[in-house]
């Protein structure tokens, strides 16, 4: 059984961090076990053009915001949570079998976390490219904090809408919708495979 949902809190828009992580909570008391994530993103890497897919295999968390902050519920998680494989290795090795099969090229890489709604400056996207992202969005990350603090298996996929700024001039939002527009197939014929093998292995 799958539960699906569209759109998500960000933190851009106001809310109290703890509020990011009450999706993910909700799904795991309904019993789910294995969540993917889907993000649009800015690249950092030429070749990774917009259009493009990357299976996220770490985050940087640039915000300094955590949703786990506050009074921890231990019948939810621990009070401190080990990330050192927040994304699930297992998961990331079904994606790449499920890309194989499919087709589509799926790129890898470090997502980098930033508070937005701005995009971000030339300087700060070189900044992080010296740290070791690969890709740089506005979400994803709270979602698998929360995930892994209640011991969700998480695998991400962010799609690439732009290059980021200094690599691409005339960032738009307008024109970020509509490349994730159509990438909206190939993202789905992906997501499917990756579910037939969930389905095929459990």
């Amino acid at each position: 059984r799958v539960a699906c949902l569209q759109g998500r809190f960000h933190a851009y828009e106001g809310y109290d961090p703890s509020i990011l992580a009450l999706p993910v909570r909700a799904l795991q008391a309904a019993g789910c076990e294995t969540l993917i994530l889907t993000c649009a993103a800015g690249s950092l890497q030429e070749e990774m053009r917009p259009g493009s897919l990357m299976l996220v295999t770490d985050h940087i968390n640039w915000s300094g915001v955590s949703p786990l902050v506050g009074p921890n519920d231990e019948r939810v998680g621990p009070r401190f949570v080990d990330l050192s494989r927040a994304y699930d290795p297992a998961l990331q090795v079904i994606a790449r079998i499920a890309a194989n099969e499919s087709g589509i090229e799926l790129h890898e890489g470090v997502y980098i976390w930033c508070l937005g709604p701005n995009f971000e400056t030339p300087a700060e996207i070189r900044a992080f490219h010296m740290l070791g992202a690969d890709a740089v969005g506005m979400s994803t990350v709270p979602e698998c904090l929360a995930a892994v603090h209640c011991g969700l298996r998480v695998m991400a996929i962010a799609v690439m809408v732009n290059l980021a700024a200094g690599m691409q001039a005339n960032l738009s939002h307008v024109d970020t919708l509509a490349i994730g527009r159509e990438v909206v197939p190939q993202l789905g014929m992906l997501l499917e495979t990756v579910m037939t093998h969930l389905v095929r292995d459990a």
